[in-house]
């Protein structure tokens, strides 16, 4: 069975934009900063590492509502949000895109990009939008999104990735109704992608299949 990649909000998995299609590709960028330093008297410059930077997703989605003969903004604007180039938005006005600035947050959302067992936590940092076919009267029917993700990795997971000498505590979690092995890893581990480890501790054979009361342990990844 052919699994839909979709993205979701990672406070709200309810909010579920699938793709009509499949990404053809990905590309998966990740750069380090050095620090070019020059020494009198040595031959080249030695370098001293600065940071790491995020991992960036890029990929092409394709939209096609030309057989339904509907505006293909339906599907787009969910992720984009209102089209400031169109006279109207095609969501509903209590509907935001995954790029809108959420009034709690006062940012847009973080989100998950889902596509079987690849899990990817980020935020939407760039889309471009290219309308390529209309019906008579003007409505786009076909449209490809050029998407740039940006990983999303809060700042206490990766000060605890740093300490090397964390105690050995074993967590245990008790599912609840919505509950997800990858927004459980998202929560504990701080990268929703780790949910295998949890999924491995519980001998859980099904991920998508959680009971809600549910006991499961959540190891220590350092220790893994």
């Amino acid at each position: 069975m052919l699994e839909k990649a979709y993205l979701t909000r990672k406070d709200d998995t309810s909010v579920k934009v699938s793709f009509l299609f499949n990404p053809k590709e990905l590309s998966v960028e990740k750069s380090n900063q050095f620090a070019e330093i020059q020494i009198p008297g040595l031959s080249s410059s030695i370098f001293q590492f600065v940071r790491g930077n995020a991992r960036s997703v890029t990929m092409d989605l394709f939209f096609d509502s030309y057989e339904e003969g509907e505006d293909v903004r339906k599907y787009t604007d969910q992720i984009t949000g209102w089209d400031a180039g169109s006279m109207y938005s095609k969501l509903p006005e209590e509907k935001k895109g995954l790029m809108d600035i959420d009034s709690d947050l006062h940012a847009p959302p973080v989100c998950l990009f889902i596509w079987g067992s690849f899990i990817f936590q980020c935020i939407i940092e760039r889309v471009s939008k290219k309308f390529t076919m209309f019906l008579p009267e003007g409505i786009p029917v076909r449209a490809t999104l050029n998407v740039t993700l940006k990983e999303y990795r809060e700042v206490d997971v990766q000060v605890k990735e740093l300490d090397l000498h964390s105690a050995d505590i074993t967590k245990r979690w008790l599912v609840k109704e919505g509950d997800s092995l990858w927004s459980i890893a998202a929560k504990e581990y701080g990268n929703p992608s780790d949910w295998r480890l949890i999924a491995k501790a519980n001998n859980i054979e099904n991920p998508r299949v959680l009971t809600p009361g549910q006991e499961l342990i959540i190891p220590e990844k350092e220790n893994l």
